[in-house]
């Protein structure tokens, strides 16, 4: 795969392997749950498997998508892709989206996607990203995931993780709430053509963040679904999941392109949680763990030298 030349079909073939490998570790690490899997058809072209977790032993509910979809390129999810192309009539899109709730309030909600596009006129373009939701932010963890995702990035270009990590503060952000929905991550997008980067090696890096995921996410599955919980945390991940539903209802591009593009609603809305609660004007009681973790959702922190620790004691 270290050619130019490679085939949109040998990209999708590989985010395919990416789904297996992830549902087989985190089948493992929760110890309990499995997937279950439900290929779909796109009445105009395409397609693809959804594999679902529900009540796992840790994740509550999760899933590990992988689609395969083409045809007509109508006005609108040519805006939605941000493309003006005079011969854009068609387009193809692959890859892979990955939402996991899990029970324990203390262990972090995750998100992951990688993709491709390809319209009729020669535009190509890869994009994708990972973030982590914590319902309780430690710092700590923050640091370490962050400095996972730079090793990541750090191996294909030094102005990666900077740049990517930026976009993924403003993109993962809820403009009517004005917070961050987590502690970030990385986010790019339109990775196509330049100098020093061809297909290849642009597609070198989005199998390097696919393969980062389960070992990032099973590393947080250990470490924190240990951790005891009270009724009070388990309201407050109910808050903060309700949160990621306004996200991604309201503001994520991936959900309007899905559907837009008659995609399949089970599998676009599997990002949501198995519950979630709005409270009406809630506020946090001052000095409490939920307070500290709410002046948190912030943009422009830097968690590779966060040294402070917000806990849930």
């Amino acid at each position: 795969m270290s050619r130019e030349n490679i085939t949109r079909e040998e990209i999708s073939k590989w985010f395919q392997k990416l789904q297996d490998d992830i549902t087989h570790q985190l089948e493992e690490a929760d110890g309990g749950g499995k997937f279950v899997r439900d290929t779909w058809d796109r009445p105009g072209g395409g397609g693809g498997t959804s594999a679902v977790m529900s009540d796992g032993a840790i994740i509550e509910k999760g899933g590990v998508n992988f689609s395969a979809v083409w045809g007509e390129a109508p006005p609108q999810v040519l805006k939605t892709l941000r493309l003006e192309h005079p011969d854009a009539e068609e387009f193809f899109a692959t890859g892979i989206s990955i939402v996991l709730h899990p029970k324990n309030p203390m262990v972090p909600i995750i998100h992951m996607n990688t993709r491709y596009f390809e319209v009729s006129g020669g535009a190509w373009w890869f994009g994708g990203g990972i973030d982590l939701t914590p319902h309780y932010i430690d710092t700590e963890d923050a640091a370490w995931f962050h400095r996972a995702l730079k090793e990541v990035c750090d191996r294909h270009h030094a102005s990666y993780y900077p740049d990517f990590k930026k976009w993924a503060d403003e993109y993962f952000f809820l403009k009517h709430r004005k917070e961050t929905r987590g502690v970030g991550g990385i986010f790019f997008d339109h990775l196509s053509d330049a100098p020093g980067f061809d297909r290849a090696a642009r597609f070198a890096f989005v199998r390097d963040v696919g393969l980062a995921f389960a070992p990032i996410y099973t590393h947080f599955m250990e470490k924190n679904s240990v951790l005891p919980f009270t009724e009070e945390h388990q309201q407050w991940q109910a808050i903060r999941r309700g949160r990621y539903v306004e996200f991604n209802l309201v503001w994520d591009r991936g959900t309007r392109f899905g559907l837009e593009t008659d995609g399949r609603t089970e599998s676009i809305l599997m990002s949501l949680p198995p519950n979630a609660q709005w409270l009406y004007n809630f506020t946090p009681p001052a000095g409490s763990a939920e307070e500290q973790t709410q002046q948190l959702l912030r943009k422009g922190i830097d968690w590779l030298n966060a040294s402070s620790r917000v806990s849930a004691s």
